[in-house]
């Protein structure tokens, strides 16, 4: 082969590589060459070999373009084929598309996330003390479902010397639910939890429900707050629990909850969450009912470890005999997310 072969086959590659590279041009005027991995909420995640990869803000790209994208829309619809944006506007193949009903662009694809976390504390000498903590949580969403998971275990004794100490804590709680989305934010759940308290006295309490919710935000991104989450439901709830010395009583109650994570934008690696359920009788809402509710914060340390706090507390209006109707639970531990 000629020199001048070879140098004409090294430049019909380098424009085949330039060609099959995706493109983003700033309205700074600066330019990125790579692989445009994802786009959603008003964000584009970015790959190159030079740069790693980045997450830009749309609203700072003057235009871009792909070799191939797939491009999911809010109904759940895909279509395939070169992505560009011009002057502020997006096609597809060359066709006008609104990015206002489009859900995402090269959507990552379904995966498990969750996180488990640990705290404790041990004390000797004058007060020989043992509390420990387990706290985990578990998540998936697909197009139209979604399914949670969450368990919790608390121990904790007291004492002054080895055999005088005694139980002040020692609860158990696990909890599931699934939900079907029927529109984008409109969607209907069946959930079920256990629990076991022995300081309270409380051999079980299982509940059953199920009902509607309404997803306001779901990772929406503020230009000046950060990321939100924020969903409402309501439904009926069936409750059967048993205390010492007492007989199993069931019943049927009203559920509300409200769910709320934020990502603040000026601190991204932390993210604060609230979540809160309000459980009356249905015969006797003014004097029988269940509060529990939860503030807390994770911080993203390195290599997928968290520091994790929380502020747990539960309320029951009819507590069993010789127990308080308040607990209140605070911890702070490392945790592991995934």
């Amino acid at each position: 082969m000629s020199i001048k072969n070879s140098a004409a086959l090294l430049l019909a590659a380098s424009c085949a590589l330039a060609v099959s590279a995706d493109t983003i041009v700033f309205k700074s005027g600066s330019r990125l060459e790579g692989e445009i991995v994802s786009i959603a909420g008003g964000e584009i995640k970015f790959k190159s070999d030079d740069v790693g990869t980045l997450t830009i803000k749309d609203e700072k790209v003057a235009s871009l373009t792909t070799t191939k994208s797939k491009v999911q829309y809010k109904d759940n619809t895909v279509a395939e084929g070169a992505l560009a944006k011009q002057n502020d506007a997006y096609t597809l193949a060359g066709k006008p598309i609104d990015m206002k009903n489009v859900k995402a662009v090269n959507p990552e694809p379904e995966k498990w996330h969750g996180s488990a976390n640990l705290s404790g504390s041990i004390a000797r000498g004058n007060t020989r003390s043992e509390k420990a903590s387990v706290v985990a949580d578990v998540n998936r969403r697909w197009d139209k479902d979604r399914l949670a998971g969450d368990f919790g275990y608390y121990f904790a004794q007291n004492g002054t010397t080895r055999d005088n100490k005694e139980k002040t804590e020692d609860r158990i709680d696990l909890g599931a639910q699934f939900d079907h989305f029927w529109v984008t934010k409109v969607y209907s759940y069946v959930n079920g939890r256990y629990e076991r308290d022995g300081i309270n006295n409380l051999q079980y309490r299982y509940r059953a429900g199920t009902g509607l919710g309404y997803q306001w935000l779901e990772k929406y991104a503020h230009d000046l707050t950060g990321k939100w989450s924020f969903n409402q439901e309501a439904g009926l709830t069936y409750i059967k629990e048993k205390y010492e010395h007492e007989s199993d009583d069931d019943r049927c109650a009203f559920r509300y909850a409200h769910h709320l994570s934020w990502n603040p934008k000026w601190l991204e690696k932390l993210a604060f969450t609230h979540n809160f359920e309000y459980l009356p009788d249905i015969g006797d809402w003014a004097d029988s009912y269940l509060i529990d509710t939860d503030v807390g914060f994770a911080y993203e340390l390195a290599a997928a470890w968290q520091l994790m706090g929380k502020f747990e507390w539960d309320y029951n209006s009819k507590p069993g005999p010789h127990t308080k109707s308040s607990d209140f639970r605070y911890m702070l531990g490392l945790g592991y997310k995934w």
